[in-house]
């Protein structure tokens, strides 16, 4: 180190000199490693502190002069610095970390109240954006923003629904992926199993299987007279297009002896055609499954619901924030926090493949009171009582 910063000045002073092959050294009142230059030089007692990045060519002026080669240079300066001591408090350049987020629906309010979430978690977890950490979000084009993302290098990106994961999976098999709201890694092909997920890719599962039976029975229980039940999904937003959900949700069918309906939407007037003949269907319900699709037209189907007067059951609570008669599923924003912990530890060193899968811990049960009126429902105690929340 002392070598390469004696070669710097060096080549500085002979640049000022016009590229001499005989260079005057001069010495002057200064700090840094030049006063011990001075010190060889003059005697003078040196000033003390060491930076050599702020060491100049004005630095070599003195009323004193001494010619001298390269090598002459470089044995005076060299033993000075040597002689200096570096400050205590001298410190490392900070390394600024790289995470990349790829959310599956636009940045909307809920996108932006789970980002920050993830965010401040990171922050408890000592992440500062603008000191050691640096967040690129991106939402909805999934494929080309994968791309986009992974050829930035980001050193962990977090990934939102199956969809998104699919994409960032063929981006990248290198940089580590953790995801948030995938209901079937395994089947999906993202893990080799929830303990080992073995390759780059771990994260938190949203719902189980089991989950479209359990609307089909918190339904019963609403509408005890229900005869006909409805499953929308969209294909590309679910995992084995739909078949993940598709089996408990016939299953339940058939132990509460209602008629199932498969309803597979793809554009928003497939929804509607869907929410319209469902509405002809007598003591009717509809279940929608977690699927970004779902996320991004809610407000279209829970108005469709009210307008054909049609009981549902939606996978998250913004849904029956907006209207919906019932949701339930895992807490959103919980995910993302506990996605920060997986991140966290990734920064630090820990591989994806010895991050177990997680499922969720934390499930919510949201019900809107003024829908169930207008619908002429009343809400079993049961429910209310294990309500998180109740809109009156």
């Amino acid at each position: 180190m002392i070598r390469a910063i004696s070669d710097q000045i060096f080549r500085n002073v002979r640049s000022a000199n016009g590229g001499n092959g005989r260079y005057w050294l001069h010495g002057m009142e200064c700090g840094g490693p030049l006063a011990g230059v001075k010190r060889t030089l003059s005697g003078h007692r040196p000033r003390t502190g060491f930076d050599p990045t702020r060491t100049s060519v004005t630095a070599f002026y003195c009323a004193a002069r001494f010619p001298m080669r390269r090598r002459e240079f470089i044995t005076l300066l060299g033993g000075a610095l040597a002689n200096q001591t570096i400050p205590a408090n001298a410190q490392e350049p900070v390394r600024v970390r790289t995470v990349g987020v790829l959310m599956g629906f636009a940045n909307d309010a809920d996108a932006k109240a789970r980002t920050e979430a993830f965010q401040q978690d990171l922050e408890r977890e000592g992440w500062s954006v603008g000191h050691n950490l640096r967040i690129e979000y991106r939402s909805a084009r999934m494929q080309a923003l994968a791309k986009e993302l992974v050829e930035l290098k980001p050193d962990c990106i977090l990934g939102q629904s199956t969809p998104v994961i699919t994409a960032l999976r063929q981006a990248t098999q290198t940089i580590p992926i953790v995801f948030v709201a995938v209901s079937d890694p395994i089947g999906s092909g993202f893990v080799a199993s929830m303990a080992r997920p073995v390759a780059n890719i771990t994260g938190f599962t949203v719902l189980h299987a089991s989950t479209a039976g359990k609307y089909v029975s918190m339904l019963k229980d609403i509408v005890p007279q229900l005869a006909s039940v409805a499953m929308m999904y969209n294909a590309n937003s679910v995992p084995d297009p739909g078949t993940f959900f598709s089996g408990s949700f016939m299953e339940a069918a058939a132990q509460y002896k209602v008629r199932p309906i498969i309803a597979e939407v793809n554009d928003r007037s497939e929804i509607e055609n869907a929410v319209k003949n469902l509405g002809t269907e007598p003591r009717s319900g509809l279940v929608v499954v977690p699927d970004n699709f779902m996320s991004v037209h809610r407000d279209l189907i829970i108005s469709l619901t009210a307008q054909f007067r049609i009981p549902a059951i939606y996978p998250y609570r913004y849904f029956a924030e907006a209207g919906g008669l019932v949701s339930y599923g895992v807490d959103a924003i919980d995910q993302f926090r506990r996605a920060s912990q997986y991140v966290s530890r990734i920064l630090r060193g820990a591989k994806p493949a010895d991050l177990p899968v997680q499922a969720p811990t934390k499930f919510e049960l949201v019900i809107n009171l003024r829908t169930a009126k207008n619908l002429g429902l009343v809400i079993p105690k049961i429910l209310l009582a294990g309500a998180e929340q109740v809109i009156e």
